[in-house]
């Protein structure tokens, strides 16, 4: 098993930054893919952004591209999203995960490809 846990979530105004962290335990690989998701309230969850494990290559979906960054440290388990600019539809439950499964990372965008989850950590934009 696999235990993931975020963090760093709160209460910014628009165009403000956050920096989300999670850290993962139990019987982790440094080689899992993860990903960060976000439900808002009535809605599905949807993807954010993926890191592979080997080579660190990154993929974003477009909502978030050029104000979102996804980064890794191996070493400490730990997986970062780094948030600018942020606005008001950005608000959600932001969740981690981790995928166990071997795929091309521009196809790490749906929910059920993660066999791991966090509790998930609340992001709130204010106008």
């Amino acid at each position: 098993q696999v235990q993931l846990v975020e963090s760093g979530g709160g209460l910014v105004q628009a165009g403000g930054s956050l920096r989300l962290s999670c850290v993962a335990s139990g019987r982790t690989r440094s080689t899992y893919d993860m990903g960060w998701f976000r439900q808002a309230p009535g809605k599905e969850r949807e993807f954010v952004a993926s890191i592979t494990g080997i080579g660190s290559n990154t993929y974003y979906a477009d909502s978030v591209k050029g104000r979102f960054t996804i980064s890794r440290d191996n070493a400490k388990n730990m997986v970062y999203l780094q948030m600018n600019n942020l606005n008001p539809v950005d608000t959600a439950v932001y969740y981690c995960g981790a995928t166990t499964r071997i795929m091309a990372i521009a196809t790490m965008t749906k929910a059920a490809q993660y066999d791991y989850w966090g509790q998930g950590t609340q992001v709130t934009v204010s106008s």
